[in-house]
């Protein structure tokens, strides 16, 4: 029997990384391919012109599982009846602005698509927030929007989780589907800590962890966290736009991974709302390391964590409570 259609919203879907990925999704990458899906994309008004021809386009490659387009500048209309949001649209720092002035202005884009979600979003609506200050914009929205439930607003670290993979894949000369269990702790940004001690790689002769293999930890401790920190920055510099491809197989990836499970042994990143795990800080949305089942993320327990890495994962953690206060300090 064919299943229902799961309707998705995109904001910002007139940009770089909406452009990316509403194909992905209309082909099926981000719910499986049997998943029939129903598109709903926002974007501003100066954009609507932009916004259509993106619906053109889809009409015009036409999807199989894609049985409906909703393309507005209307945040309600957007937002009814969505099982899926991708929160994608926010307003980018330009030069010269303070971090004040850009988190003042996605505090109050934040604010008012959280209450548009929580009025007219399907119930247990699953949120992902891609846009920067992502973890402190995926916290906006959740105090905006009581109703929805905590655990169901995340944001994206998935993006640098798999850029952790592709640098060891990368130095190791192996299949990036063969690494797994890198960690992307707390904020997206430069003071997120990638962490390799408990990755491991599948080899002729079993899984062996990362760093028995590269026998470099300079270079683990060293090179490789500051180039994932700055890819981002790395890829403006060379395509003088931001990343948008990999920013968009990311999104289909952690949303596929929550919905459909993670495979047996394997754990994700996923900027979640902190119980205080690992002495993160509670109350903010911080990475962690996350299996999914049926739906439903939790935190993987009980790992090893030494002195080198306890300092990133404070450092991380003090950065996000900081913006957490500059966020607030917006809203009085």
């Amino acid at each position: 029997m064919a299943k229902e259609p799961v309707r998705v919203l995109v904001t910002g879907a007139a940009g770089q990384i909406g452009y990316a990925l509403v194909p992905m999704i209309a082909r099926g990458v981000m719910l499986g391919a049997d998943q029939p899906v129903i598109l709903h994309m926002l974007d501003i008004p100066p954009a609507a012109e932009a916004l259509n021809g993106v619906k053109m386009e889809l009409v015009d490659a036409a999807f199989p599982l894609l049985k409906g387009v909703v393309a507005t500048t209307d945040v309600v209309e957007a937002c009814t009846g969505v099982n899926v949001a991708v929160m994608v649209g926010g307003f980018p720092r330009k030069e010269g602005m303070e971090r004040k002035d850009v988190m003042s202005k996605n505090v109050s884009i934040y604010k008012s698509q959280a209450s548009a979600l929580e009025q007219h979003a399907a119930p247990n609506c699953k949120v992902l927030v891609v846009a920067n200050p992502a973890n402190t914009n995926a916290l906006i929205l959740k105090e905006f929007a009581p109703s929805i439930p905590a655990k169901n607003i995340t944001c994206l670290t998935r993006l640098d989780h798999n850029r952790a993979l592709g640098q060891i894949s990368e130095k190791l000369n192996v299949q990036v589907s063969d690494v797994k269990n890198v960690i992307i702790w707390g904020n997206h940004s430069s003071t997120q800590y990638p962490d390799v001690n408990h990755a491991t790689v599948t080899t002729p002769s079993g899984e062996k962890p990362v760093r028995e293999l590269v026998k470099d930890d300079a270079w683990l401790n060293g090179e490789f966290i500051t180039t994932v920190q700055q890819r981002g920055a790395a890829i403006i510099k060379a395509r003088k736009l931001s990343s948008a491809l990999s920013a968009a197989s990311a999104a289909c990836d952690h949303i596929r991974d929550w919905v459909l499970g993670t495979p047996e042994g394997t754990w994700v990143s996923m900027g979640v709302y902190s119980d205080g795990s690992y002495n993160a800080p509670a109350g903010v949305i911080y990475s962690f390391p996350v299996t999914c089942k049926n739906g439903e993320w939790t935190i993987v327990q009980g790992l090893a964590i030494d002195e080198f890495s306890r300092k990133k994962l404070d450092s991380t953690g003090a950065e996000l409570t900081e913006e957490k206060e500059l966020a607030y300090s917006c809203l009085s």
